[in-house]
């Protein structure tokens, strides 16, 4: 796979460059971007790599798969014209401004019958995986509640977020792995918070979700936290989970660490990070699947070669979007949508 990349911030730079230099017969061939301080970045990061002016002049070089990590404003047009020129498209999160925008892009990539897959790397994060492994092996027994947060404490991130606010953003994850591991959505309940009756973007959420199945999911993000809870906490008829802080492959990332430096260690998380579960007075530490959000490009790389499928259906990214306009809708309406 020759693979290249469109936006090269922080986005770019970090959460998928690393991971696509590191991938196993697989090609970084550059970046898309006009800024001289990137360039500079991309050549000083990756000697070997390439910048462009433009998606065609990337598309031209030779690369078969792209990777759109641009502002939500502009990843729109990108999308589609990545698709036009007939190459594998993975866009970043979140993958649309709403449902019906999604609905769209899925079906231009159907039309020409090009592969489009959407950046859900959290799918990959170790706490998550071992969520789903106690769900699965029946640990948990019958799941009744699921509550998941991302909250920091960042206020440069106020009004600043590349993808249209916390819903949006951080939502687009949260409710992809509610979907994922509940299913369907039936009611739809959300609070937004704005720093000021004049912000344009929300810095915080609650999303309470009732699945077809009956179980609940309450999720929350915030920037503006001082006190974040658990990041996850599965109540059960068995018992009930719950782990603290966050997957440390983002910051592993950021600090220039990337699955190719680190080899076997990468995805480890310390046994101080490790869940517990707990019924009653019986308290049992569970050891943390290994996290691997590289995984997901190594499935996207079979899925480009004919010989897997796409890791992340674009279909499920148009399911989180409807979810995410329902929300909206509650916060602004202040009452219980049905979906």
């Amino acid at each position: 796979m020759h693979i290249g990349l469109v936006g090269y911030g922080k986005g770019g730079r970090y959460f998928h460059a690393p991971l696509l230099a590191s991938l196993p017969g697989a090609t970084f061939v550059g970046a898309v971007t006009r800024s001289p301080e990137r360039r500079q970045e991309l050549t000083h990061d990756y000697p070997n790599t390439v910048a462009f002016d433009t998606l065609a002049d990337l598309v031209a070089s030779g690369v078969d798969t792209v990777v759109i990590s641009t502002p939500l404003a502009s990843r729109r047009a990108l999308i589609l014209e990545a698709i036009e020129l007939g190459v594998a498209v993975v866009s970043d999160k979140p993958f649309a401004n709403d449902a019906a925008q999604a609905r769209e892009l899925v079906e231009a990539a159907e039309r020409k019958g090009v592969l489009l897959s959407v950046y859900q790397n959290r799918r990959w994060d170790s706490d998550f995986l071992t969520v789903r492994k106690l769900i699965d092996n029946g640990t948990l027994g019958q799941v009744n509640r699921f509550e998941s947060r991302v909250e920091r404490y960042s206020p440069r991130s106020v009004g600043k977020v590349a993808g249209g606010g916390m819903l949006r953003d951080l939502g687009s994850h949260l409710v992809d792995q509610a979907l994922q591991l509940f299913g369907p959505v039936s009611r739809v309940y959300a609070e937004l918070s704005f720093i000021s009756p004049e912000a344009p973007l929300d810095h915080g959420f609650f999303v309470a979700l009732t699945h077809t199945n009956g179980v609940t999911s309450h999720l929350w993000g915030s920037c503006l936290q001082n006190a974040p809870g658990p990041r996850f906490r599965v109540s059960g008829s068995a018992g009930c989970y719950s782990v603290d802080g966050l997957d440390g492959q983002e910051a592993a990332l950021l600090a220039g660490l990337s699955p190719k430096s680190e080899g076997e260690r990468w995805g480890i998380e310390d046994p101080q990070r490790w869940g517990w579960l707990e019924q009653g007075e019986q308290r049992e530490q569970i050891a943390s699947e290994r996290g691997g959000w590289n995984e997901f490009y190594r499935q996207v790389q079979e899925a480009v070669a004919g010989r897997g499928s796409n890791p992340v259906n674009a279909q499920d990214a148009v399911a989180s979007a409807t979810v995410l306009d329902a929300a909206r809708l509650s916060a602004e309406q202040g009452r219980v949508v049905h979906l």
